[in-house]
């Protein structure tokens, strides 16, 4: 069962585990505000509907919602029928949801089903039990988002009621598409994919929604079509097996190419449970000494910062052809990949990083948590709340995102600093390095982007300055090997590969446009497009030279609202002709020639 063509953003949600019968739940639903956070006290759990009208699957500030309410909504609810197919009888019914901002709770016919806190994780309500495949029922959604608690992470939205400096319009409630699908009682929950190309071999982990003594999976493995590898294993939980691959082709951002991958599900009499459609990509990341490697051979990032707003839309692109466009874009202007800054994409994006080839860092929306904010102590009551909100959704972030080839680095944090207590702040970030590397051991952690770094496998420094003559000397310190930003309290060198992983910054508004707001802003001020290449051109050349560097990432891809920094408008129309801006990203150090 798919979409209908009145349905927005009706795509398959989920392109790493494909169910053939799915429900896109995006449409019309209604909703009320819950100023007084009393719904529930108030019988709301158990509407049979509201008076107002949104789009899912934009949230209430978007235009794109039809509500475009941008002020603070500390809580709402929604609510639509929900009929499950007949057809789906005797099956596990499952209700999942890319993405809701902050906290919610689902109610079937009053009843509550679950709860689930996490503004950028994606999750999943079992409905099994609570409806009857055929019948109508009344399904609540309620929300509670706080975005000033200090206890949760909000990115880059707003504190204030005004967008300002960098941070932007804010996110409420449902952001990403609301699905249905049914699996097997004892059907697949997951599975990790993990490419080891120096064996010739994928290996998979599945978990499963229930054990089930003598269940077989086979997995088959097709490079165009043509069976590449497979076999038939004794399938449980965590218990990991290898399929090798004949011939293997790489995956790289010069040939993506993806292995299909097709799941069968068999009971011990050999019967089949269910069949499930996945991909994968044959690839490896790895550093040694100072150096990243793709497949064995030296990496040199040419990255763009991309924070994923749109002006209609907010946090959710309009289309899944916006997706795709932006990383087009950024290609086109001859960047290898993009730093995904302080907003966790969905899946559909990674989707498309990985068809186009272009490589990531997934990052948390990590602003906004009192533990990585120098205003709060270790002594107030958020402070360690925040802490263990952040670790929790951050988990479920990077299990749902570890198959996908494109994605090469994680970036829990972004920009945090150690006062008023350093002890404090080495603890956490060490913890939040840790569990990072337990959760993949495969990828790179760069547990802080910029400023205060206490564990990491890569030194990544911000240095916004408006020349070249500047930027050579703060890239290259006379009493350091690294440039730093942390007055001293960062950890020593220990020759990870150093990259500027934010540089530019530099504000243009091309003739004809006009500054979004009164509050609009950049680092530093170009009058024109010719000096905003030359200034660009010039910077790019000092870190190309440098021998010690493995990459940069400029801000940004785009004007986001105020922050009119980017290459392209808020709009995605350019501000310079494309060519001219590969002629300046598109270069790589001679040492790689």
């Amino acid at each position: 069962m798919t979409a209908t063509k009145e349905i927005p953003r009706r795509e398959y949600p989920r392109p790493q585990l494909v169910r053939e019968a799915w429900l896109n739940l995006n449409g019309y639903w209604s909703y009320e505000f819950d100023p007084g956070k009393s719904g529930v006290e108030r019988g709301l759990a158990g509407s049979h509907g509201f008076s107002g009208k949104i789009l899912v699957p934009f949230c209430p500030e978007s235009r794109l919602s039809g509500v475009a309410h941008i002020d603070f909504m500390e809580a709402m609810f929604y609510h639509r029928k929900l009929e499950v197919p007949a057809e789906w009888r005797g099956r596990r019914i499952l209700l999942h949801f890319g993405g809701v901002d902050y906290e919610c709770e689902g109610y079937l016919d009053g009843r509550s089903i679950g709860c689930h806190r996490g503004g950028s994780s994606s999750f999943e309500f079992d409905i099994t039990a609570s409806v009857t495949p055929g019948m109508e029922h009344d399904f609540v959604l309620r929300v509670a988002d706080d975005p000033r608690s200090a206890v949760q992470s909000i990115g880059k939205q707003s504190p204030d009621y005004h967008s300002s400096g960098c941070c932007y319009t804010r996110v409420t409630g449902i952001w990403q598409t609301v699905w249905m699908e049914p699996a097997a009682m004892a059907g697949l929950k997951n599975c990790r994919i993990t490419p080891d190309i120096d064996n010739g071999c994928f290996v998979f982990t599945p978990r499963f929604y229930a054990e089930l003594a003598g269940r077989k999976m086979r997995v088959s493995v097709l490079a165009d079509g043509k069976t590449a590898g497979g076999g038939e294993f004794c399938a449980a939980t965590g218990i990991p097996f290898a399929v090798n691959v004949e011939s293997p082709r790489l995956w790289s951002p010069e040939d993506p190419f993806l292995y299909d991958i097709v799941y069968e599900i068999l009971d011990a009499d050999g019967n089949l449970l269910e069949r499930l459609a996945a991909y994968a990509g044959m690839r490896k990341i790895h550093i040694e000494k100072n150096r990243i490697y793709l497949n064995n051979k030296e990496l040199f990032l040419r990255m763009v910062l991309d924070q994923g707003y749109y002006a209609d839309g907010i946090w959710t692109a309009p289309s899944d052809a916006d997706l795709r466009r932006d990383i087009e874009l950024a290609m086109q202007a001859g960047f290898n990949g993009a730093r995904l800054h302080q907003k966790v994409f969905e899946e559909r994006f990674h989707y498309w990083a990985d068809k186009l080839g272009y490589l990531t860092w997934g990052e948390s929306a990590s602003w906004g948590n009192a533990f990585g904010n120098m205003v709060h102590s270790p002594q107030a009551v958020p402070f360690w709340e925040s802490f263990h909100n952040f670790l929790a959704e951050w988990h479920e972030i990077v299990e749902r995102d570890y198959n996908h080839p494109s994605l090469i680095t994680w970036t829990p944090l972004n920009e945090c600093h150690p006062e008023p207590d350093l002890k404090a702040y080495q603890r956490i970030l060490g913890e939040v390095y840790d569990v990072t590397r337990q959760l993949d051991p495969t990828r790179p952690c760069n547990e802080c982007s910029g400023y205060c770094h206490v564990k990491t496998d890569l030194w990544t420094v911000h240095l916004y300055r408006r020349n070249a003559q500047e930027l050579r000397a703060a890239l290259n310190p006379a009493d350091s090997p690294v440039g730093r930003g942390d007055g001293g309290q960062a950890c020593e060198y220990l020759g990870q590969p150093y990259l500027n992983d934010e540089f530019g910054g530099f504000l243009f508004i091309p003739p004809g446009r006009e500054k979004y707001n009164e509050r609009s802003f950049g680092v530093s001020a170009v009058e024109n497009a010719d000096d905003f290449c030359r200034v660009l051109e010039e910077e790019v050349e000092v870190m190309l030279q440098m021998e010690t560097l493995s990459g940069y990432c400029l801000t940004q891809l785009t004007d986001v609202e105020q922050e009119q920094n980017g290459i392209f408008n808020y709009d995605r129309t350019p501000k310079v002709a494309p060519a001219r801006l590969k002629a300046i990203f598109s270069k790589t150090p001679e040492r790689l020639h």
